[in-house]
Order: structure tokens, then sequence, then C-alpha cells
């Protein structure tokens, strides 16, 4: 098995009539089998030869996740081309970049977002169709309904017997899958190379921690293209022979978040795969309900999660000991009231997986407490992406579990040399899951991947038991609460470069639902300011002129400012830190060649970071900013 489409093969040899795919229509989910998924999947790798695709041209795919996304995405393998998954979150600029830069030839688009595309088409350089799902209609210019694909497909099929099965055939492990973009600024994200092999690879990793029974339903509510997304729920479940399924996304966003619960409760998924958001949203919505309920509830809903907590410690690992005995308690709770909180996710589920960004350790230990334990798992697009995971049979709250294998993994200091057990280093891995380089960019590969071992840019290290324990980056990328990552040198410099009022801006984001701006202001060009309007300095009034002229430089990023639309606007500071020294290479805040050490900043002012997550702290004005700010000029 060498290919995603042996994978796939073998599963429609194996599981013909089992379900793969659920999809709601008509209010109502239904089966798609495997058996129809490959005769799908036949026609649109038909159409799309038919309307002249070569191998290994690229055919980019941007919808809310469906069975047309998953069958389009293999009609493409099968018919030797490569898939280039977007998000649905990107922006038209962005959009504009990734399609051109991957140089794909045709594009499958969800409706909801013909409109963008229809607003970029004369920036796409390389675009000479575009196939709309869900539309039948006759339609004009580049545009064309999926259904006319499927009916070309069915005719080329007729008139050409045997030639798509050689086309699948000439297949190799080596060949490109999919080019997947890393968040980055809108001008330079790399497109990771995934292959055939790396993915088949992956799923037979992830299957040596985790087994999924052909009986299983996943619920994918993550994006699609999401590499997570993509390799667990999509691959493993197939090469299982289990299902996925659709949340019916409706007319809106925000239909699509309504329909999460109502969808589990119809669907009874036995896995979810979530991001830390989620899982908290999860619990804020549980704990709603349970106050809702009473104080007698709430009494036996705590007292539960305190037993819990001590009973289950920090893992599995390790025996129970005496802590056996008293399993009877566990189970009193359990039936009275943990049961019941598990049913509002359908009553089937056995756990879920966490990746995209880390998950706190007493989140952890809250859903195994309920029955529903959540296995944190590390990985990265670049590995495509399954590196790590807990597991049913041995978990370690706090760590990202053991490695997958085969695969090797090292800690590695600095300079390359391996770091002892317990020591922290950068996590570097060799194995076939790893990525083949950056589509148009050696420099990069080769910066990434040394003699054929892949530096992550990740802290962690490995203990005794062979767990992993990952605890930031060494690399500088902003990591929301939902998983998405994005380079922040962009924005920073372009910060600096366009305001005279800033000397320095480091952008923070460690799994939060906002970003943080930690400015080192321009101390001449405030006391000039201030002193323009006739305020003297070094009064209350002239510190907080000085505070709203910060805020009102980084305003001009967002919508109806002097630099709006250059960068997206989750990504800009919603709050800011005004540090209360310029950085210097005495305190380690920079290095020789003036560069920000973005670890030894976040060590030294992270109390200012943590105030920054409070009520008080989203204030420009606060107490901490107008007291460093008066500090910095007193210096």
């Amino acid at each position: 098995m060498d290919t995603i489409i042996d994978l796939f093969e073998r599963s429609c040899l194996k599981f013909p009539d089992n379900p793969y795919l659920w999809e709601k229509k008509d209010g109502k989910y239904e089966a798609l089998t495997y058996s129809w998924a490959k005769s799908r999947v036949m026609e649109i790798a038909a159409g799309l030869l038919a309307v002249g695709l070569k191998k290994g041209q690229r055919v980019a795919l941007l919808s809310e996740g469906c069975s047309d996304w998953v069958c389009s995405e293999l009609g493409i393998l099968y018919a030797g081309g490569v898939n280039v998954p977007l998000s649905i979150r990107l922006t038209a600029r962005e959009l504009v970049f990734r399609i051109n830069h991957s140089g794909a030839r045709f594009v499958f688009v969800s409706p909801f977002y013909l409109h963008i595309l229809n607003s970029i088409l004369g920036e796409l350089e390389s675009v000479e169709k575009i196939v709309v799902f869900r539309s039948s209609g006759e339609m004009t210019g580049l545009c064309s309904p999926f259904a006319r694909l499927v009916q070309e497909g069915r005719r080329w099929l007729g008139v050409h017997p045997g030639h798509l099965e050689e086309i699948a055939c000439s297949v190799k492990s080596t060949d490109m899958a999919n080019i997947s973009y890393t968040s980055g600024t809108t001008a330079e994200p790399k497109g990771i190379i995934l292959t055939h092999g790396n993915y088949v690879c992956n799923v037979l990793q992830a299957d040596s921690l985790i087994r999924i029974p052909e009986f299983y339903k996943v619920l994918l509510f993550l994006p699609w293209d999401h590499s997570f997304a993509h390799t667990v729920g999509i691959y493993s479940f197939m090469y299982n022979g289990a299902s996925l399924a659709a949340v019916d996304f409706g007319n809106s966003p925000m239909d699509f978040l309504r329909n999460i619960p109502l969808n589990m409760r119809e669907i009874k998924p036995h896995v979810l795969l979530s991001v830390p958001a989620i899982a908290k949203n999860f619990r804020k919505n549980i704990e709603a309900e349970i106050q809702r309920k009473g104080r007698f509830v709430t009494f036996l809903y705590m007292r539960g999660l305190k037993f819990a907590y001590w009973y289950y410690g920090d893992g599995n690992y390790r025996k129970k000991g005496l802590k056996v005995l008293v399993a009877p308690v566990k189970h009193f709770f359990d039936s009275l009231v943990f049961s019941r909180i598990r049913k509002s996710f359908g009553g089937n589920l056995r756990f879920f997986i966490g990746g995209g960004a880390l998950l706190d350790v007493e989140l952890q230990k809250y859903y195994r407490a309920l029955g529903i334990p959540m296995y944190q798992g590390y990985g990265l697009s670049e590995a495509s992406p399954v590196i790590s995971s807990n597991t049913p049979e041995c978990h370690k709250f706090g760590s990202s579990g053991r490695p997958v294998t085969p695969m090797e993994l090292r800690i590695c200091d600095a300079d390359g040399g391996i770091m002892p057990l317990g020591e922290q280093g950068e996590i570097v891995i060799r194995g076939g899951n790893v990525m083949r380089g950056y589509w148009c960019n050696e420099i990069s590969t080769a910066e990434t991947i040394r003699e054929g071992w892949l530096y992550t840019g990740d802290l962690g290290f490995l203990d005794e038991h062979g767990f992993l324990t990952v605890l930031g980056r060494f690399k500088s990328l902003l990591i929301a609460n939902d998983g998405e990552k994005y380079s922040p040198e962009g924005i920073e410099e372009a910060i600096v470069e366009k305001s005279r009022f800033i000397d320095y801006c480091m952008l923070y984001n460690n799994q939060s639902s906002y970003t943080v701006g930690l400015i080192v202001p321009n101390k001449n060009a405030l006391r000039e300011y201030i002193q323009g309007k006739h305020i003297e300095a070094g009064t209350i009034e002239g510190y907080k002129m000085m505070l709203d002229k910060i805020r009102r430089e980084l305003m001009e990023y967002r919508y109806g400012g002097k630099y709006a639309g250059l960068f997206p606007e989750r990504w800009l500071p919603a709050v800011v830190v005004v540090l209360p020294a310029a950085l210097n290479e005495k305190d380690g805040t920079i290095n020789s060649t003036s560069k920000m050490v973005r670890r030894r900043i976040t060590e030294l002012y992270k109390s200012e970071l943590a105030f920054a997550y409070t009520p008080e702290g989203k204030d420009i004005l606060n107490c901490t900013n107008t007291r460093n700010i008066r500090k910095l000029f007193d210096n």
C-alpha cells in the first residue's frame, strides 16, 4: 500500500457496504457507502481528465466540509493531480497568493465562497475553470456546475474504458498529493508538499497508537483542509472502514455553530477531534446547564469532579494501587451526573483527540472525569501531521503522549546535539511522514530539513516513561485558541516601519482568543507629539495622551484605517502592553544584531502578559501601562 489511492481501494474492497460519509439532506443524515464513494470519485476524476487535467497539475479546493469535498480530493488524486486545500477563513488577498503560487488550473468551490473567487478572478493567473458544488444551473465565464463535471466524467468513462485505472496505477508514493499552505504573512506563506507516501505512512503511524473500529463514527467540525482533520479524520477513518460526518453548514457560519450540538445527538459519534477553544466552549455550556438545574445538582457535580480528579491522578500510565477499592464511588457519581452529560454528545462518545494547539492539564483532567477523555496529541503539517499522541491504553495529563512508530524523535540543543531525557530542546524527527519540502522554496526547505531530519521549531522534552511534553515554540508563530497559526513578523515590521512613535513591536498569542502587542515607544517622537498639543511631559495627562496615540497608530491597520486590509484583523494586536524599558543586549531582550529574543521578552514580562488577558488589561489606559510609560520616561 503505497498511495492514498491504494488506501481507498483497499477500504472499498474490504468494506464496500460500510458507510463512509454521512451528510445531511432534507433534514436527515444519509449514509453514503464506500461503494458509492468509489463511483463518485471515478466520475469526478474522469471529469477532470475530460476538461484537460494532466498528471502533476494542481487543483484548488475551497469549501466547508461535505461529501463533495472528500470525493473531489480523491478524484483529483485518481486523475494524477495535486490537491491544494484552502481554508474558508482566508481573505481574498490570501487566496490570490495561494492559488497563483501553487499554479492551480482548476478550483472546486462551495457556493458560499463563490463570491470571493468572483471578486479576484482578474488576479488569478493560471485558473481555467471553477467548478461550483451543489449547482446544476447554467453558469457563465469560468464557472461550471459540479453536476456537469460529473456528467462529463460519466461520458468520458464510457469512451475511455480502463484508461482512468491506468492513470491511477501510475501514481507513485513519491508523487505529490497536496500542497498545504502554512500560516504566514499574506506575502510569504509556505506551501508544504505532502506526498502520497507521507499520508499513507502517517495513517499507519497514527494507527499504531489509536485503533479505530469499523463501526466508529466521527463528526468533523474542524475545517477539513486542517492537516489534523485531514489525516486523522478523513484518511485514518477510511483506512479502518469507519465513517465520518459533516456538520450541517446551513446557510451561514452561525448556522454551522448552532448545528454542532444538534448534529452530535443525531450522528452519535464515537470520536470527536477538537482544539482547545472548542473544548473550553463545550465545558462552558455544560456548566451553564448544570447551574440551571439547581444547587443540589451543582453540588453533586462539583463533588464528583473533585473525586474523579483525585481518582484518575495524572493519567493511567502508572497502576492505581489501592484506588481500585474506591471505584464504586466513582461509578456512583458517573451514573448520577456524568452519564447524563455524555448523552448531550450523542451517548456513544468514547473519547476526543485533541490537536491544533496545546490543551491545558486541567481541561484534560476535566474531560477524563466526565468519562469522555480528551487525548492530547502533537504534530505539525510538515509531519503529515501526527508526531505523538496520548491513547486510551496509555496517557499522561500534561504531555502530548508517546511518539508514533516507526519514526525517530530527538530532543536537540541549538547546535544539533542530542539532549538527555528530561532536558529541554528542539523537537527533531525523521521518518516517512516528513514532508518532501516547501513548494518553490528551496531555502526554507534546506533550513527545515537537514540530512532527513525535520527541525520542528518546537521546544519540548522526553521523560523517563517515553512521553513527549511540548513547552512552546522556538519559532515565533502566533497560535490562537482554535489552533490556527500565523507568522507575526510582517505585522511587527510594518508597525515599526510605518510609525515613528514605535521602536519595537512583538506580538504574542499562545492559544488565546486575541493577540497582544508588546510595544517599546519612541520617547522623542511621543514627547514632541504632546508638546505640540501643549501638554507637559511628566504629567498624568501627558502619559495618557501618549498611550492614546499608540492606540490610534495601531488602529490604522483595522477597518477604516490607512493600512486596513494589509493583514488579517484577527492577528492584529487587540490589547497593548507598553514595556517599561528599551530592549537591550544586557537583559537579553535583543541579540547582537538588535533582533528581538522572543522567549526572553516573554519570560521577562510574563506578569504584564497575564494582566493583558484580564478585563482590566484590555484598556490601554490601564494602571500597568500608565506605570510602565512613566518608568520608561524616567529612565
